[in-house]
C-alpha cells in the first residue's frame, strides 16, 4: 500500500510539474509578444520623425516582399524553399549567400533554379545539417552549379552512396567539409550565425544535425535540421541563448522534436514547418502542432503555402504571406512518392576520408541502398518495429531507418508488431 501511495504521489507531482512548465512557457511567450509589440510601436514612432533617407520598414505581402531590404543595408532574407518532404533554406544578406540543406534529389533541379532566380553565383556557406537524403540530395547538384566557399557539416559517416557522392563531389571541387564545434560563430552578411549542435556523435543521424542560430541585429532564427529531443536537451544544457523570433521546426514537425523545453528556451514568435503534402510520415504530428496551438504561436507550412520568405531589417521581420496557422497533423497517406523518403540513422562513426564509390546525382530515380522498408528503432533494446510505440517504446525517442540498415547493425524484427 505504501508503494502504491508513493507512486500516486510521484505521478501527481509529475503532472503538476509538467503543467507548471507548460504554463511558464506560455507566460514567457506572452511577455515576449508584449515586448515585441512595444518595440514595434517605438520603432514606428521613431520612423515617423525620421528623414526620407532613414531605414524603411518592409510592409505588404506577396512575392514583392522578397528582395526589399531596408535602405540602411541591414536587410537579410530567409527563404524556406518548398522542397516537399525535405528542407532547404537560402539566406541572403549584403551580397552573401548561405544555403542550409538542399532538399532531396528529386527537387535538386528546382533548388538550383530557385537559387539562380535569386541571382546566386556563389554560396559563401553551404551547411549540410546531416546526411539524410531529404536534406543532402540537392546539395550535390548545387556543388556542380555554383562556386562554394565553405562547406560545414557533421563529423560522422552516413551509410549511403549519396554521402560518398557528396564527399567526392566536394573533393573534386577542391573543397573539404569543415566540422564546426558548438559555440563557433561565423560572420555572415549584416549578421552572424552560431553553431548550437551537435555536441557529440550519435547513432541517431537526426541528432547529429548541425543546428545554427542566425542573428541579424535584434532578430534571430533557429534552424534545427532534424535534431530531436536528445539534441535539444544538450543545447539547453549549454546555457547558450536559443532565443529566436523564427523557429524552423526540427524533423519536419515530428513528435520526436520540438519539446516543451525547447519552446520555453527559444520562445519563438513564428514557426516554419518544412514538409511534403500528403507525406507518409504524418508530418507534422498532432503532438507537435498541439503544442504550437496551445501556445498560440503563428505557423507557416510549406505543404500548405509553398516557399515562405522572411525579411529582417535588424529590428522587424516581415513575410511574403500571412501565416496559415494550420495546426492540423499531416496526412498518413502519401500523394507523392518522391516526397516520402526520410532516411533515419547513419553510422555514428567520424568521417576520415573520401571513398572510391561514385554515383550519378542526376539520376533521380536511382534507389538508395538505405531505402526500402522503413522500420522504427527504440532508444533501448535490440529489435526493430513497424510502429514507434510498440510495447513500452517511447515514440518521442524512437527513430526510423531502413530494414537493411537495422539488420546490418544487429537489430532483429520484433515478434509483437512485425
Amino acid at each position: 500500500m505504501i508503494g502504491r501511495g508513493q507512486n500516486a504521489i510521484d505521478l501527481y507531482l509529475k503532472i503538476r510539474y509538467d503543467n507548471n512548465k507548460h504554463m511558464f512557457a506560455k507566460r514567457r511567450l506572452k511577455m515576449r509578444k508584449i515586448k515585441i509589440l512595444l518595440l514595434s510601436l517605438l520603432l514606428a514612432f521613431c520612423m515617423a520623425g525620421c528623414s526620407e533617407g532613414s531605414s524603411v520598414a518592409i510592409s505588404g505581402s506577396g512575392d514583392e516582399t522578397a528582395g526589399k531590404i531596408s535602405q540602411n543595408g541591414s536587410g537579410m532574407e530567409v527563404h524556406f524553399i518548398d522542397v516537399g518532404q525535405g528542407l532547404a533554406i537560402l539566406v541572403q544578406s549584403a551580397g552573401e549567400n548561405l544555403l542550409y540543406d538542399g532538399g532531396d534529389r528529386s527537387h535538386a533541379n528546382e533548388v538550383v533554379e530557385y537559387l539562380k532566380n535569386q541571382q546566386v553565383d556563389t554560396i559563401d556557406y553551404m551547411i549540410s545539417s546531416h546526411y539524410d537524403e531529404d536534406h543532402l540530395g540537392g546539395l550535390v547538384k548545387c556543388l556542380d552549379n555554383f562556386e562554394v566557399e565553405h562547406i560545414l557539416g557533421s563529423d560522422y559517416v552516413h551509410t549511403s552512396e549519396l554521402f560518398n557522392t557528396f564527399m567526392n563531389t566536394a573533393t573534386a571541387n577542391g573543397l573539404s567539409v569543415e566540422y564546426p564545434s558548438v559555440g563557433d560563430t561565423y560572420e555572415f552578411g549584416t549578421g552572424s550565425f552560431t553553431v548550437m549542435a551537435p555536441s557529440g556523435i550519435s547513432k541517431n543521424s537526426n541528432d547529429n544535425s548541425v543546428v545554427i542560430r542566425l542573428v541579424n541585429g535584434n532578430n534571430g532564427f533557429l534552424f534545427m535540421g532534424d535534431a530531436e529531443e536528445t539534441s535539444e536537451q544538450d543545447m539547453i544544457s549549454t546555457g547558450k541563448s536559443l532565443d529566436c523570433d523564427v523557429l524552423c521546426l526540427g524533423h519536419h514537425g515530428s513528435a520526436s522534436s520540438t519539446s516543451w523545453d525547447l519552446l520555453e528556451a527559444s520562445t519563438p514568435s513564428w514557426t516554419v514547418v518544412s514538409c511534403g503534402k500528403g507525406n507518409s510520415y504524418g508530418h507534422p504530428t498532432a503532438q507537435t502542432m498541439g503544442k504550437l496551438s496551445d501556445m498560440n504561436i503563428p505557423v507557416f507550412r510549406t505543404d500548405d503555402q509553398g516557399t515562405v520568405i522572411a525579411v529582417s531589417n535588424g529590428s522587424t521581420i516581415t513575410w511574403n504571406q500571412d501565416p496559415c496557422n494550420d495546426y492540423s497533423a499531416g496526412s498518413d497517406s502519401a500523394d507523392d512518392a518522391s516526397d516520402s523518403y526520410d532516411a533515419g540513422s547513419g553510422s555514428g562513426v567520424r568521417y576520415s576520408g573520401g571513398s572510391d564509390s561514385t554515383q550519378n546525382a542526376d539520376n533521380d530515380t536511382e534507389t538508395e541502398d538505405t531505402q526500402g522498408t522503413m522500420v522504427w528503432i527504440s532508444e533501448t533494446g535490440s529489435k526493430y518495429h513497424s510502429i514507434p510505440n510498440c510495447g513500452k517504446m517511447n515514440p518521442d525517442k524512437a527513430w526510423q531507418e531502413s530494414e537493411a540498415q537495422a539488420r546490418s547493425q544487429g537489430y532483429e524484427a520484433c515478434k509483437k508488431c512485425w
